[in-house]
């Protein structure tokens, strides 16, 4: 181990806890101050040199801290100010039962594999056929009808049956023999 890391470590394990605290006093979210320290170790360490002591590191990360804070308070400030040039409303209009079932398909969605959601999305979402799902994956276009058919099958589990699309159904018998 180098001596960054070492000193990487040492700081961590003595002065996280603080470090973590002091972050928390400009965020006022644990959640968001332990993001906060992890982006200033980045910061610090990715450019640290040699012969920093844990105190010197220390201080270094508490300037990044105050840093990235105010830089991320000032993008967001400007990203409000911006937001209503290419954003949509903040509220989704709709019934409380129409929440209900967007948040039951976000779950059901957040239970695929990475790859299968891929396809699920590619798929209803952008309405693209299997060929041009397996072109924007760079994926054989049978390994995305086994996604989408392992997807789709995880889904009815959690959500019930669901209707195949219009331009889903396949006709297997030409429209003459059908009649008869």
């Amino acid at each position: 181990m180098s001596h960054t890391d070492e000193v990487l470590v040492e700081l961590a394990r003595e002065r996280g806890r603080d470090l973590v605290a002091y972050a928390y006093l400009f965020t006022g979210d644990h959640a968001s101050a332990q993001d906060l320290v992890q982006d200033a170790f980045v910061k610090v360490f990715g450019r640290l040199r040699a012969g920093f002591t844990p105190d010197t590191a220390e201080a270094y990360v508490r300037r990044a801290i105050a840093t990235l804070y105010v830089d991320g308070f000032r993008r967001q400030r400007r990203w409000a100010e911006r937001k209503h040039l290419v954003a949509g409303a903040e509220q989704v209009p709709g019934s409380a039962a129409e929440v209900v079932d967007r948040v039951t398909v976000h779950r059901a969605l957040a239970g695929l594999s990475g790859q299968e959601r891929a396809c699920v999305v590619l798929r209803f979402y952008r309405d693209l056929t299997v060929p041009e799902i397996a072109a924007e994956l760079r994926l054989a276009e049978g390994t995305v009808k086994r996604y989408l058919s392992n997807a789709m099958h995880k889904l009815e589990g959690l959500l019930g049956p669901i209707a195949p699309a219009a331009h889903d159904v396949v006709d297997v018998l030409p429209p003459a023999e059908k009649q008869g």
